[in-house]
């Protein structure tokens, strides 16, 4: 019997604390669902753990749960309008956009200021259906973590106005070198090798251990990025 209580009590929690979550949470906003800033995301994070607390912990006080639940709502609320008042605030409690591609080249330093690796870019770029970097203008890292592409303006979207404009595609743009180590498979598969690769380089007055990045479309055309290479002055974004 002690076993059934304690099993209808957990049952009574959930029925009574998932009502209150998705309450706060309607109160809390839209944004807060979809954009998930830092500080909302710590708020869902602790409302999970709080949540889960009331549920798995049939000793720990229910009344108690619920006032945490509903401190934390209207915490978020506020946090959130004080960031809409007055924007030094809001700078305090989330990230700046950081542009990590422009002019042709990664601004190498402001990535691995946030923390994002070469794979984690080329990863969300091709998620962005970008598979060759001449396409794009500008990329960004916004305060939530997704990633912006301004693509160049050959390569935006074709409108009714331009029916008649025809461009081919380069197709995806392989990396060939990848900090400074060369993928021979890559070039072969473009039917080149590391002998073209070294003179096309050379050419430009390079080594290949001074390449962050670089890449081959299907036109053979090679694009790269230089490790210490003075970084292009970047777009100055704000909230």
């Amino acid at each position: 019997m002690e076993g059934f209580g304690e099993s209808m009590m957990v049952i009574g929690r959930v029925c009574t604390i998932i009502p209150l979550l998705l309450l706060v949470t309607l109160f809390m906003g839209k944004r807060s669902i979809g954009e998930l800033p830092v500080f909302d995301f710590i708020i869902i994070i602790t409302l999970g753990s709080v949540a889960g607390a009331d549920i798995a912990e049939p000793d720990v006080r229910h009344i108690s749960i619920a006032v945490a639940v509903l401190t934390l709502g209207v915490l978020q609320r506020v946090v959130s309008q004080l960031s809409i008042v007055f924007r030094w605030f809001g700078r305090m409690v989330t990230f700046e956009p950081t542009v990590i591609f422009s002019n042709g080249n990664f601004h190498v330093k402001s990535m691995k200021k946030i923390r994002y690796s070469l794979d984690n870019v080329l990863h969300m770029l091709r998620e962005k259906d970008i598979f060759d970097l001449a396409e794009i203008d500008l990329a960004i890292i916004e305060a939530n973590g997704r990633l912006t592409v301004l693509k160049k303006v050959e390569q935006q979207v074709v409108t009714k106005q331009d029916i008649n404009i025809q461009t081919s595609s380069a197709g995806m743009s392989l990396p060939v070198i990848v900090e400074g180590k060369i993928y021979p498979d890559v070039l072969s598969y473009r039917n080149r090798d590391e002998q073209w690769l070294v003179h096309e380089l050379k050419k430009k007055g390079i080594a290949s251990e001074q390449v962050f990045l670089a890449t081959i479309n299907r036109k053979n055309k090679l694009l790269y990025t230089l490790k210490n290479e003075k970084e292009p002055q970047v777009p100055p974004l704000h909230h």
